[in-house]
């Protein structure tokens, strides 16, 4: 690593930010890429991702540029050759983002994902990680350029032809609504459908429920409970329009999961449900000094974690993680933020 002195005089230079996915880890990438943009006189930001999450940074003001991960990687390094960078900021770091760095051969500047901490909390419960959230570890990878978080929080942008209309949702929920974001990547991160139906049919409340096109069958069956006050938008709509259903809420309920990060964002009061993942990972809603704070409801079991991704279905079968958050206490929570 150059002494900050020399990078110092480096300022207005070129960077690359690197993060290939997903939802919830790019969006927490954005206070980096705004604090370089804003701090760092001049500075050219260009962002790379792959193609699939271009929406996700496609409208941020703080990006002069996206890149995307298609598919040919060496079309990609020689449309990244062209733009001769001076510094690579590495917030992926993994065997595809160090085969970048070869082949750019710029100075590179790269998170450290604590796997080793990762798995020995996995494997043996034992927590050696840092009380750090990941934005303040993505942060250090900038900090000999002299940028500093500015404690704005996150940052999400969208179009104004990407915001939802009106006549988009049920008249009943005009006047207000609770999104409820049911999907996630893993099957270990999702509350059960079964205690998604038992939360909607007591809560007095219109009910939006999130997620993608494969959510959308348990979307179905949990709004069968009552198809008036709970509307399945699962697969309805786009990423960004999602994300706009979520600015829009009284409040969030969600798996730990992309639109939980973009609900932060957009300093939303957020009780997210914890599975398989911890708290302690680091990757909370984070919302910067903003007076914001989110409930995280989760359970106590000698399992968990079990990964620091997540399975389709629980390896032992049991699944009590989840199935022992309680749907009373969610309704109690949300009936105070209300």
């Amino acid at each position: 690593m150059e002494p900050a002195d020399q990078i110092e005089k480096k300022a207005g230079k070129k960077f690359l930010i690197v993060r290939f996915s997903s939802i919830g880890d790019i969006v927490l990438t954005t206070p980096v890429i705004r604090c370089l943009k804003q701090q760092v006189p001049d500075a050219e930001v260009h962002f790379l991702t792959r193609d699939r999450f271009h929406s996700v940074v496609e409208h941020n003001p703080y990006i002069d540029k996206v890149h995307q991960l298609a598919h040919s990687w060496e079309l990609m390094i020689e449309e990244l050759k062209t733009e001769d960078y001076d510094y690579i900021i590495d917030l992926h770091h993994n065997s595809k983002t160090l085969r970048l760095k070869n082949a750019l051969k710029k100075k590179s500047f790269s998170f450290y994902k604590l796997n080793i901490q990762k798995y020995i909390l996995t494997a043996f419960k034992i927590n050696l990680l840092p009380k750090l959230h990941i934005v303040d570890r993505y942060m250090k990878t900038v900090e000999s350029f002299g940028v500093k978080n500015d404690g704005k929080g996150l940052d999400y942008f969208i179009s104004k032809e990407e915001e939802t209309q009106m006549h988009d949702i049920p008249v009943s929920h005009t006047a207000g609504y609770i999104a409820c974001v049911i999907g996630a990547a893993h099957g270990t991160k999702r509350w059960p459908v079964h205690k998604w139906k038992e939360f909607c049919a007591q809560l007095n409340h219109p009910i939006i429920l999130l997620g993608g096109p494969e959510d959308a069958a348990n979307g179905n069956e949990i709004a069968s409970v009552d198809d008036i006050k709970i509307y399945n938008a699962c697969g309805k709509f786009k990423l960004n329009e999602s994300a706009d259903l979520v600015r829009k809420a009284k409040l969030v309920i969600s798996n730990d999961t992309g639109l939980m990060h973009i609900a932060a964002a957009y300093q939303k009061i957020i009780i997210s449900l914890w599975g398989n993942t911890v708290p302690s990972f680091g990757m909370t809603p984070y919302y910067g000094d903003f007076s914001m704070t989110s409930l995280q409801m989760q359970t106590k079991v000698w399992c968990r974690p079990c990964s620091k991704i997540g399975y389709d279905k629980c390896p032992l079968g049991h699944f009590k993680c989840m199935e022992k958050i309680e749907v009373e206490e969610i309704l109690k929570r949300v009936r105070q933020k209300i």
